[in-house]
């Protein structure tokens, strides 16, 4: 256990916070040990695993959790799945290039998403027509209200866009500690979403997807390792047919797609059509290239860049009458 320790170099939009008390989990038994020993103090909890989704405002007066627990088992089903369980800390990118070295798929069009295993069911991440709801099985967690570990299934996790359990209605009571898929050993290529298709053969390898979207990626957002970001700032709104209809009919090149809740709109698109796209604030900006992405170009506090948010919030409303939601969560 560390005391006072800078939070800087723990998220990857590299803001400044200081942690009363700072502990790394490196294996699933410190991890579950310092949770039952947090049980019973009491004592805020902040968890952390690649920081790629945090957005911090303030020092923390509590315990702050670094999950960098590891470990990747495997049962075969049948001939054709396989039950992958893999710790909270793994790497989330270079586990999905560790399924497609085994010949297991499905989590090829998430590649080179920031972050770790744990952390993909909280924000139900996606990306290119693929969610990982679809694959996951169960999520083993400790319930530090019952102070124990539990096993949800797909149900219980309530997954929905960028959401789940995780996220809101038990977002303080549960803490991840494995996540089991169930992958196909049979590939079949998901293509239909954002032009994949035009940049890979007629019939694509596994690999080949991977790659191509690892390239999609890197030309588009920028690396928090050169620029402190955390990727896709705003959720795409969803909205009415007819919020849709009326937006489009002022903006013919508006970037739609449809979706069970009604239609999804690209943030991207509206913030860029705003005029936003490259504008920079001081320490704080919005990159040049992609206007989904809020960037610190160094100095900047958590205040400032919320501070940014805020008026590309009010302004998208104002133009479209459309709300804008944070992607990452706020501390």
């Amino acid at each position: 256990m560390q005391s006072y320790i800078d939070l800087k170099r723990f998220n990857t939009l590299q803001l400044p916070a200081v942690a009363r008390e700072f502990f790394q989990a490196d294996s699933r038994e410190q991890l579950i040990d310092i949770l039952r020993a947090n049980g019973a103090s009491s004592q805020p909890l902040l968890l952390l695993g690649g920081g790629s989704n945090l957005i911090l405002t303030d020092d923390y007066n509590g315990l702050c959790l670094r999950i960098n627990s590891r470990g990747v088992e495997s049962q075969s089903l049948s001939d054709d799945r396989v039950r992958v369980t893999v710790q909270a800390g793994e790497p989330w990118h270079q586990f999905v290039d560790y399924c497609l070295q085994h010949c297991w798929y499905g989590l090829e069009n998430l590649a080179l998403i920031p972050g770790t295993v744990g952390a993909a069911p909280i924000q139900n991440i996606g990306a290119y027509g693929v969610e990982v709801k679809q694959y996951i099985d169960q999520v083993e967690v400790w319930d530090r209200q019952l102070q124990q570990l539990r096993r949800l299934d797909n149900d219980e996790c309530q997954f929905g866009y960028r959401d789940s359990v995780f996220k809101t209605a038990q977002r303080d009571r549960y803490v991840i500690v494995s996540v089991s898929f169930t992958l196909p050993t049979l590939f079949t290529p998901v293509l239909a979403y954002g032009g994949l298709a035009d940049l890979l053969p007629q019939s694509p390898t596994a690999r080949q997807v991977f790659e191509a979207v690892v390239d999609v990626r890197q030309r588009k957002l920028p690396d928090p390792q050169c620029l402190a970001n955390v990727g896709s700032f705003f959720k795409n709104p969803i909205v009415t047919q007819l919020q849709f209809e009326r937006i489009k009919a002022e903006y013919p090149d508006l970037v739609a797609f449809p979706d069970l809740g009604g239609v999804k709109l690209a943030a991207g698109w509206l913030i860029d059509r705003a005029g936003w796209k490259g504008v920079r604030e001081g320490a704080v900006g919005v990159h040049i290239h992609q206007a989904l992405v809020l960037v610190n170009y160094g100095g900047a506090t958590g205040e400032q860049l919320l501070a940014l948010a805020s008026r590309i919030q009010a302004d998208i409303k104002q133009r479209f009458d459309v709300l804008l939601e944070i992607e990452p969560r706020v501390i």
